[in-house]
């Protein structure tokens, strides 16, 4: 076995090490291509902006190469929005033509992106959807509610509008697990902190259940008032086209669900038609130029995007997870950065570490008492460990179909020790300390590990709870109610105090000058700010994102190899939302 392990790292440290010359190489011609590169398209006199919603649109700044295509159309939600907003006020722009249909955006996000769409509609020029179908085979809801925006949808000839709803599936594995002889032994406060219930039950249970149908009422009702509104149809007609879907093109068009079958072409000459034959040119080389400096107080943006652990989070290609020393960095460079009034700390995050969601706390509580406005805008999630972050904010912003709260507390380990008895392997060793083995997975817990366990997250509970009702000024016995492990839409989120408005990044900056002193509509200036220790920081966090692979795949190995030399735990942790609907 250590023969066979030592040979597979062996192999893996070579890849890693090929892939760090490649990461470093291609670094240095981005470097060259900076120096040597044209100068981009410039915009026509009169142009229509493409913009495609299909490719995937990530939350934090990506770092980009310039001579990688593929990677340079990769907008953030953040720069679509703001491109939007400039093309609204930009006399060469005559309007938008987007291609929807197989987004991977979350519901908050498509509801921020649908508000600057409208913001764009108000001045007069055109924003038309086009799709080739709205969930060919599959659930086109989201798709359909983002389309719903625009002021005209086209729809492929051989297309569906397959708006069928929500729906929210999960495994539950605790029959296969047993038959394999393992054993899922976790905790939790509450009854509704269900994470761990796919380990240890076969069905949802009952709070569980409450819980996800509320929360999907919540979504339900938003999306069909919203397309009811926008499309100027019967909110009982939108409801009942949902429950006949899928729809043909056809049908769809007869009942006011679109108003042109066609193919691209079509509906591209529909957009030029209605705005004077301008010259077709992509929305992303318009977001990415410069925009002209505006004037004004200096709002820092920093980014807590994925899940929650301790030390360095990710950099590099994209953000993906939330490192507590790269976090807090952020924070305190945005207090030192000059002339920022206010920071604005966007998260979006299910969750994760308990003790790393302290640390970040702490961050943001001590950059609130410093007199520096810090104000929360929650995008798609922000749950648990996510949640706990926002609460010391001098404000929380959320989308109406955040998932937000889910305030509690899980903990526990898989036990091994039949599958070891089924397959003949035994286990021994010493331990000095009376709960050395508490969380080795060849046993269960005693009954004082048992006990231990539970004590902890009570502890943990408790100072989450407190955390809460002294962040957001709330009686404890209010948190109580809206805590046990629930979670809530943003809109829902609201009537309980958990959070102050319902809004997207925009309304939030809008909070925050507002709360530095400054009217709500003031030009301001904003400026991203990262835990990156130098100016190189994303490039060199790119050279280690081009070995991330190898890394996490060798970090893997480790993991399974600490399991199986009996060094498995999982602490306690501040987890996580539903997932997401489809």
């Amino acid at each position: 076995m250590r023969v066979l392990r030592w040979f597979f790292f062996a192999i893996v440290g070579l890849f890693a090490a090929l892939g760090a010359l490649v990461a470093i190489a291609i670094v240095g011609m981005a470097l060259l291509w900076n120096q040597f590169s044209a100068p981009s398209k410039p915009v026509p006199e009169t142009a229509i902006l493409q913009l495609d919603l299909r490719t995937p649109i990530v939350e934090a700044d990506p770092f980009r190469f310039p001579f990688v295509g593929a990677l340079e159309t990769q907008l953030t939600l953040r720069e679509i929005i703001e491109g939007l907003e400039r093309a609204g006020s930009d006399e060469r722009i005559k309007g938008v033509i987007a291609r929807v249909g197989g987004t991977q955006l979350g519901l908050a996000q498509i509801e921020e992106l649908r508000t600057a769409i409208a913001r764009f509609r108000e001045t007069g020029k055109p924003a038309i959807a086009f799709a080739e179908t709205f969930g060919e085979a599959g659930n086109g809801t989201l798709d359909y509610y983002l389309a719903s925006a625009f002021d005209e949808i086209w729809l492929q000839p051989s297309g569906d509008v397959g708006i069928t709803g929500l729906r929210i599936e999960m495994p539950f594995m605790r029959t296969l697990l047993a038959d394999l002889g393992i054993e899922a032994e976790f905790a939790a406060r509450e009854d509704y902190k269900s994470a761990a219930d796919m380990f240890t039950r076969d069905d949802m249970s009952t709070a569980n259940r409450r819980n996800l149908e509320m929360l999907m009422r919540s979504w339900m009702t938003q999306i069909v008032g919203d397309i009811a509104d926008a499309r100027e149809i019967n909110y009982a007609e939108v409801q009942d086209l949902i429950d006949r879907a899928p729809i043909s093109a056809e049908e769809a068009e007869s009942t006011g669900l679109i108003d042109g079958i066609g193919y691209l072409d079509a509906a591209e000459y529909s957009v030029r038609e209605r705005g004077g034959h301008a010259t077709l040119y992509e929305f992303a080389d318009f977001a990415q130029q410069e925009a002209a400096p505006a004037d004004g107080p200096v709002v820092a943006l920093v980014y807590g995007v994925g899940p929650i652990h301790l030390g360095k989070g990710s950099s590099g290609f994209e953000v993906t997870d939330m490192g507590a020393d790269t976090l807090v960095a952020a924070l305190r460079r945005a207090q030192e950065t000059k002339d920022v009034v206010a920071i604005v700390l966007r998260i979006d995050s299910p969750g994760g570490s308990y003790v790393a969601s302290d640390a970040i706390w702490k961050e943001v509580w001590r950059t609130r008492e410093s007199g520096i406005p810090i104000v929360v805008s929650m995008g798609n999630v922000a749950a648990s460990g996510g949640y706990f972050i926002a609460a010391p904010a001098t404000a929380i912003v959320a989308d109406r179909a955040t998932v937000t709260g889910s305030i509690g507390v899980l903990s526990g380990k898989f036990s091994l020790d039949r599958l070891w008895d089924d397959i003949g392997v035994s286990w021994d060793g010493i331990g000095f300390g009376a709960h050395s083995d508490m969380y080795s997975p060849h046993q269960p817990f005693t009954e004082a590990q048992r006990a231990k366990l539970e004590e902890t997250l009570d502890r943990i509970y408790g100072d989450f709870l407190d955390r809460v009702a002294d962040g957001r000024g709330l009686d404890r016995d209010a948190v109580q109610e809206a805590a046990q492990g629930q979670v809530w839409s943003g809109t829902d989120a609201l009537t309980r105090g958990l959070v102050d408005e319902l809004g997207g990044l925009r309304t939030a900056i809008a909070v925050a000058l507002e709360n530095a002193g400054y009217a709500r509509e003031a030009s301001y200036r904003l400026v991203t700010v990262t835990g990156d220790e130098s100016q190189f920081g994303g490039i060199f966090g790119d050279i280690e994102a081009g070995v991330a692979a190898f890394r996490d795949f060798t970090r893997a190995m480790a993991k399974l190899s600490a399991f199986i030399d009996g060094n498995g735990a999982a602490g306690p942790t501040l987890l996580p939302a539903p997932p997401e609907p489809r």
